[in-house]
């Protein structure tokens, strides 16, 4: 089934549907806002006081421009128009269209560019190489050395650190919406029937958890030990205000090795000739970068995949980061103000965007969406409302 299509359900309920969300991630959060959009009554269940994991501890970025062609691709365009949308009705998730710029600074750099604007879904994307003068007509305060760029007009952000709270609040003012902090569900009793660490039952006839990172407890109990999904730890930092607007999102070469649009042998090649310096590889690094609503700037990041994961953060990883946005500025970074560690769930197959399981009678799974969680969270709940019938 496409995630943009919107076929009509084998079987779809004629009363109102209860619907039981665990998590109030991105993830969780945008189930509710799909459930309650189709009339249903939502209640909303997060074990901490409000969110605190990868949905807040990312860059807000709406990333189109790297993903696989087919399916990802289609996820993340229709995300995107259903991002629109929610913000045109929630200003406060800070939604704009900011488009991004990969800067290239070599012959091989520029070879990997050109092959993905030869891509037959090049114009979906909005793919378009600029000059460095282009560039600059764009964004202003790339002052630094490039020899092209790489533009994608479809990609977007929103505000992650409010995101969840502006879609709440928005939800909360339904009479058919409850949100329940501070509860952590604990047992599938039922058809659709959960009890949470309060002792309460939850009765509905949809129950979906959206459990992030959390793959332990309930949900190893239910699916067992083979969840093809594994855990992603990451670094990231956020600057002062940077004191001039940063008009779009950037992005450098090192993103060609991490996303999937960019697999051709023109990267084989870059990859061949030049590898990514000693820190970049042992942290599995690329350079994002967006600038928040108050001006600071968003950047990173690092992929660790072993466990046991580190419990510090380090600071070559920052440094080199560093080294990197301030060769494409100009000008010396802002003051660090911000650095953090996260971990997100992502699928083991890389070619599925988000692992959906039916775990019990009423019951259903969705998590592992991994980097792709912030921008196709909207798709992957209208898929889901689709595929239950709501």
């Amino acid at each position: 089934m496409s995630p943009g299509s919107r076929p009509t359900p084998a079987v779809r309920s004629v009363a109102v549907v209860k619907v039981t969300v665990v998590g109030a991630g991105v993830v969780g959060t945008m189930h509710a806002w799909m459930a309650l959009r189709r009339g249903h009554q939502v209640v909303q269940i997060e074990r901490e006081a409000e969110a605190r994991g990868a949905s807040l501890r990312n860059f807000g970025q709406i990333w189109v421009s790297g993903r696989a062609g087919g399916e990802e691709l289609e996820t993340a365009l229709r995300a995107r128009e259903l991002w629109e949308g929610i913000g045109a009705r929630v200003p406060g998730l800070g939604f704009r269209s900011n488009g991004s710029l990969t800067p290239v600074r070599d012959p091989l750099e520029l070879a990997v560019a050109e092959a993905a604007l030869a891509r037959p879904d090049a114009a979906a994307r909005g793919y378009e190489l600029l000059t460095p003068a282009q560039a600059r007509a764009l964004n202003p305060a790339l002052r630094g050395e490039f020899t092209a760029a790489l533009y994608c007009e479809r990609d977007a952000a929103v505000e992650p650190r409010t995101a969840q709270q502006a879609l709440r609040a928005e939800l909360s003012k339904s009479p058919h919406y409850t949100f329940l902090p501070g509860r952590e569900v604990r047992e599938v009793v039922g058809a659709g029937t959960v009890r949470d660490d309060h002792g309460d039952i939850h009765r509905a006839d949809a129950v979906v958890l959206c459990t992030g990172a959390w793959l332990g407890g309930l949900v190893r109990e239910l699916v067992g030990p083979g969840l093809p999904v594994r855990r992603v730890r990451l670094q990231m930092m956020q600057t002062d205000p940077l004191g001039e607007p940063l008009t779009t999102s950037v992005a450098d070469a090192d993103s060609f090795r991490y996303y999937p649009a960019y697999a051709s042998p023109a990267l084989d090649e870059l990859a061949a000739a030049r590898p990514q310096s000693e820190t970049a590889a042992a942290h599995r690094m690329q350079l994002l970068m967006v600038q928040r609503a108050d001006g600071g700037l968003t950047i990173g990041d690092t992929h660790e995949y072993e466990h046991p994961f580190a419990f510090d953060t380090v600071e070559d990883p920052y440094d080199h980061l560093a080294g990197v946005v301030e060769s494409f500025l100009g000008r010396p970074l802002p003051r660090i103000r911000r650095r953090w560690a996260g971990v997100y769930a992502q699928c083991t197959d890389p070619g599925r965007v988000v692992h959906r399981q039916r775990v019990g009678d009423g019951v259903w799974l969705v998590t592992g969406p991994g980097g792709r969680g912030m921008t196709c969270s909207p798709a992957i709940a209208e898929t889901t409302a689709n595929e239950l019938g709501w």
